[in-house]
């Protein structure tokens, strides 16, 4: 098989051939470090490369195939890590100048559980400072380009991450969600972004325990290949009170059975978001799909006012928090979109605080009764596709201006406050040539559902065999 194949082809295939010796370990990793070496000076996905150490896994990795030994779901497969996920021995940044050299002594569990599985750690995936914002640069690495368009942003905070999937740069990679920082990315570089209900996949190291509403998930070129992953990385971890008890899915079979009898509801603006009107008809155009799937589609707004204020009450004092002990030294070096959030944190008092989750509980009532009435939620994943490098949010979406970086992503953060799963999958593309992507939400916890109408609509809508003219 050519290199670049290999390159594109998919986790689910790749694993089934390196079982059956139809390619090895090493010859995969070897394909896709050569890509990288070709393509990620052009769009600088990878912040951190850990080249000899891959091959080294690799090696390991074809010598138990040759014992005969039991093999994990990703036993030679590439993968990559956000740079906001410790990995021992690889240097991780989170994207700030405070931590330009450290390098962890402990693996995060997803890095963890990827291992045990028998993937291949390629290396660490590009993030602006502390997943910030929804665009991807930082002072240390610079900014990540869009693969379709070099000249366009390949969003964020997972943008490292994205453009290296949608690039062939690994078929697998881990994200980070907090305000749609998995399916931002994965929406306008063209690739399967899934953020799964909270506590699905568990947070560790983390300060905040208690109080997340940061999502990890997978990051792929196909949903089969996002059900794998989700599935590997799954399960309780006594290490996060958080983490959700076992439930025995294997999402890898769960996304097959179709969608028909689902009753399914369509907004394309939450009833408040400004929306560009491409992406508003090609979304529309997407949903047609899902009622010759046997689904019932109809228009509805779940019926929450824009949460805009509320997303950052909660946050700002997290972000604050955690900064704190930095600031004396390192504030001039500290990316502005985060100060914003860690300045507004003084403004608050512990009331307005308790306020805040006051908010957040009426927030999810009221969603809890939308979906006592559907089973599926569609909606653009951003309001606009990818737009030029060196601004953090366009000036205006429909004639109305923007004025600041959460106002072009407004249908990702509401379910991060709600907790449930939501994939973003491409659709369509714009005059441009840019992708564009449809956002499922399911019920808390219905994350099989979520997978499975994904995989229903990727076969309806196949995208899969396009790819950037990198």
């Amino acid at each position: 098989m050519p290199n670049d194949e290999l390159c594109f082809t998919s986790a689910v295939d790749l694993a089934a051939a390196i079982r059956a010796g139809k390619v090895s370990p090493v010859e995969v990793t070897t394909a896709v470090l050569a890509r990288i070496a070709q393509v990620n000076p052009t769009i600088n996905a990878y912040c951190t490369v850990a080249a000899e150490r891959a091959l080294d896994e690799a090696r390991r990795a074809e010598a138990a195939l040759a014992r005969g030994e039991r093999l994990g779901p990703l036993h030679g497969v590439p993968i990559s890590f956000k740079d906001l996920t410790p990995t021992a021995g690889i240097r991780t940044t989170f994207g700030s100048k405070i931590f330009e050299h450290t390098v962890p002594v402990e693996d995060a569990i997803v890095v963890e559980r990827a291992r045990a599985a028998g993937a291949v750690v390629i290396g660490k995936t590009n993030t602006p400072e502390f997943g910030c914002k929804g665009v991807t640069d930082n002072l240390i690495f610079g900014h990540t380009k869009n693969p379709w368009n070099t000249g366009r942003i390949a969003g964020g905070s997972s943008g490292g991450a994205a453009a290296a999937v949608a690039a062939g740069l690994a078929p697998l990679a881990e994200g980070s969600d907090l305000a749609g920082s998995i399916r931002i990315p994965a929406s306008v570089c063209g690739v399967v972004g899934f953020k799964p209900s909270l506590g699905r996949i568990p947070r560790y190291p983390s300060v905040n325990g208690y109080t997340g509403m940061s999502h990890l998930g997978p990051i792929t070129r196909t949903v089969r290949d996002a059900a794998l992953l989700t599935s590997v990385w799954t399960g309780p971890d006594e290490r996060d009170p958080q983490s959700l008890p076992a439930t025995g899915e294997d999402f890898t079979r769960a996304v097959e059975g179709g969608i028909k009898g689902l009753r399914v509801a369509l907004s394309l603006d939450l009833g408040y978001a400004a929306v560009d009107p491409e992406v508003r008809g090609i979304v529309a155009a997407a949903a047609k799909h899902f009622a010759g799937l046997g689904a019932a589609v109809e228009e509805a707004h779940p019926g929450f006012e824009n949460p805009e204020s509320l997303f950052m009450d909660l946050t700002a004092p997290i972000r604050a928090a955690a900064m704190a002990p930095y600031l004396p030294k390192w504030r001039d070096q500290m990316d502005p979109m985060l100060l914003l959030r860690v300045d507004h944190a003084p403004k608050m008092t512990a009331v307005d605080s308790e306020r805040a989750t006051h908010r957040r509980t009426a927030l999810w009532q009221t969603v809890r009764k939308f979906f006592e009435r559907y089973d599926l939620l569609l909606t653009p994943t951003t309001s606009v596709a990818a737009f030029p490098l060196g601004r953090v949010y366009p000036e205006q979406i429909e004639g109305r201006p923007l004025t600041n970086g959460l106002q072009w992503f407004p249908f990702t953060y509401p379910f991060n406050l709600t907790g449930q799963p939501a994939i973003t999958v491409p659709c369509g593309w714009t005059a441009e040539g840019l992708p564009v992507g449809l956002q499922i939400v399911g019920r808390r916890y219905a994350d099989a559902t979520v997978l499975r109408a994904a995989h229903a609509f990727e076969a309806a809508a196949p995208w899969v065999q396009r790819r950037p003219a990198l």
